[in-house]
């Protein structure tokens, strides 16, 4: 008797733990080796840029995948795994455009010297093979991710800036996919850059990404916007229609008194570098 009742002891042991461990993470076998690349080199959305470019690779092997899937392969996935593969690409693309060119060192005045925007033609001329086809990272999120007419997609996407989106430590996976978009539709209100309620001033100040792809936005969320709202441009209901849910209840009271002034604070287009090179 004392002999099965330890034994029994054993099995409850051995299967309660093993009932409590989550479920492992499913990462598309394409995006795996990008999921393990950000894991590594980024941190809080900086990125250790020179030891990526020094341990390149491996990267460059999936930069090289991602130009492997033909348009037709493309066309068969799911909707969350196509944007899924977009949104990666676009980063990845960004991450590639830095480190073929780091350190950077540039001299035109408009923008930091760090800043990608010192890489002629990084977003409008550069091209990566992708879908079958060359492209541009503007041609990516304009045309690609765009008709996805999921706004939230456009927060998913790093400019290689510290004003932009924060980079994510993991690749975007389709079986997560609304999870990981929610994620970062939730940091518009945590970070600064993105959002800020300025009560004092009597004004939103929100990042300049919103007027660069206004019609994604107002065409997506103008039309979700609280009705007291109704009197304002389509671009601030989109921006409300966002923020509202996700912002405490003093700052909501502030906004609904609807007095305030929307106004776009300037871009911060210095390198998201954890080195600091």
């Amino acid at each position: 008797m004392r002999f099965l009742s330890v034994a029994l002891l054993l099995l409850i042991t051995a299967v309660i733990p093993a009932a409590q461990e989550p479920p492992p993470v499913s990462v598309d076998p394409l995006h795996k080796p990008f999921d393990e690349i950000l894991d590594l080199y980024v941190r809080d959305g900086l990125v250790y840029y020179h030891a990526l470019r020094v341990e390149r690779p491996k990267f460059d092997r999936y930069v090289l995948a991602l130009g492997e899937v033909s348009a037709e392969t493309l066309a068969k996935w799911p909707q969350p795994r196509q944007l899924a593969y977009w949104i990666n690409a676009y980063n990845a693309f960004v991450l590639r455009t830095v480190i073929d060119h780091y350190p950077i060192r540039g001299k035109a005045g408009d923008y930091p010297a760090n800043s990608i925007r010192q890489i002629p033609g990084a977003f409008e001329r550069r091209t990566f093979r992708a879908g079958g086809r060359l492209l541009t990272l503007d041609a990516i999120e304009r045309d690609l991710i765009g008709p996805f007419d999921d706004p939230r997609a456009l927060l998913a996407l790093s400019r290689g800036a510290v004003g932009g989106s924060r980079l994510k430590s993991e690749a975007f996976t389709a079986d997560r996919l609304d999870q990981q978009l929610q994620t970062m539709t939730s940091e518009l209100v945590t970070r600064r850059v993105l959002v800020q309620v300025d009560a004092p001033n009597n004004r939103l100040s929100v990042n300049p990404m919103f007027s660069w792809r206004e019609a994604l936005f107002t065409r997506a969320l103008a039309n979700r916007a609280p009705a007291l709202y109704a009197s304002r441009s389509p671009l601030e209901r989109a921006v409300l229609a966002l923020i509202e849910p996700l912002i405490v209840p003093n700052e909501q009271e502030f906004l609904r008194r609807n007095e305030f002034a929307m106004v776009f604070h300037e871009f911060d287009w210095r390198l998201n570098d954890l080195t600091g090179r």
